[in-house]
């Protein structure tokens, strides 16, 4: 088929992963890639737009395409502080999607977090809360949110604080009652995301388990 893919978050635990999968995927012709700095490889299908995030008015124009996956984010260690982390995770998503919105992109696949609340007193899970409300509002034919748990995989940099999770994560998926949260591939993620984009629904999210059978095209 001939759509376009738009792609948020592709050198990330779940980006790249997506963006290896949306590759090899005959729905869609082509990938629109954008990044911060230029991907290290190149594909027939793929176009990479390196962008500056903090200046909108220099990439509205070239969010077009059927259907935004965003799997934007970053960790406060590498922010630095709670407003850098906001204005990645926050800032950015919501202006990529806002322009896809106003630019007719009718789908958008969002991944967010076990926890996501507008309301909740513990700071990421508030920013991924408020992020989800307000892209919600933008009133996108077809929204899905994807809210899984801890993610297994490889990254470039250690997280010890996810590497006790992902242990935990773990023994809990033996656990009846609290298998909810045990960690998931975030290859899984990604095969997720692709299913999740091809639903005819206005309105959709799913939590871990939930994430789990989608990918498999439940």
């Amino acid at each position: 088929m001939n759509k376009t893919a738009l792609l948020l978050g592709a050198t990330g635990l779940v980006g790249s992963e997506l963006l290896q999968q949306l590759l090899i995927d005959d729905t869609f012709s082509q990938v629109l890639v954008f990044t911060r700095s230029a991907l290290e490889f190149s594909h027939p299908k793929l176009k990479n737009e390196v962008i500056d995030f903090n200046n909108p008015d220099s990439w509205i124009e070239k969010v077009k395409g059927d259907v935004l996956f965003s799997a934007f984010g970053t960790t406060i260690k590498k922010a630095g502080t709670k407003e850098n982390q906001w204005k990645i995770d926050y800032t950015y998503q919501y202006q990529m999607a806002h322009a896809a919105c106003k630019n007719g992109v009718p789908a958008m696949v969002l991944v967010s977090s076990a926890g996501a609340s507008a309301n909740s007193k513990i700071f990421y899970s508030r920013m991924k809360g408020e992020l989800d409300r307000d892209i919600k509002a933008l009133g996108f034919e077809r929204l899905t949110i994807l809210k899984p748990s801890i993610l297994a995989g490889h990254r470039n940099e250690k997280r010890v604080g996810e590497s006790y999770g992902l242990i935990i994560g773990k023994l809990l998926k033996k656990i009846p009652y609290l298998n909810r949260y045990q960690s998931i591939p975030a290859s899984t993620v990604a095969k997720a995301m692709i299913q999740a984009s091809k639903l005819n629904q206005s309105y959709a999210e799913f939590q871990l388990l939930e994430i789990f059978n989608l990918s498999k095209g439940k």
